[in-house]
């Protein structure tokens, strides 16, 4: 399994949401093991030390479809700040926990009702401690 690197500063954030929303903080059904699965594994960096090529939190990033020759670009996103219509996906959504923590050109895969999705990362249009943007 391919390392993945989370900041300091989003793993505080994280844990905090993933307890409020196990504490009944968020009305959905949502299967948080995944994500808390990736943060166990995680190479945690301060936010000053992140390399520009990981996906963090409110990065924005370019995805291309291996099957396909079709992209897309999303923002992830803490779950009170997802918006569809602005591609802002919630980092508790299986597609932004696969993102999280990877780098631009790698592949990612997730489960979906159909079977499997693959992606690759193409481009980093946006990350916050590249832009020195720490307090989002």
């Amino acid at each position: 399994m391919k390392e993945i690197i989370i900041s300091s500063l989003d793993m505080a954030r994280l844990r905090s949401h993933i307890a409020k929303a196990r504490s009944g903080g968020i009305n959905a059904p949502i299967n948080l093991n995944p994500l808390q699965a990736e943060l166990d594994r995680a190479k945690v960096l301060p936010p000053e030390k992140m390399p520009p090529d990981v996906v963090t939190m409110h990065s924005i990033v370019k995805l291309d479809y291996l099957n396909s020759d079709k992209s897309m670009q999303i923002q992830i996103v803490y779950p009170h700040e997802a918006d569809s219509r602005q591609q802002k996906i919630s980092v508790f959504a299986p597609v932004a926990t696969a993102l999280l923590g990877y780098r631009k050109g790698d592949t990612v895969r997730w489960k979906v009702p159909t079977g499997e999705a693959e992606l690759r990362i193409s481009e980093i249009i946006y990350q916050p401690e590249a832009s020195g943007d720490l307090e989002l």
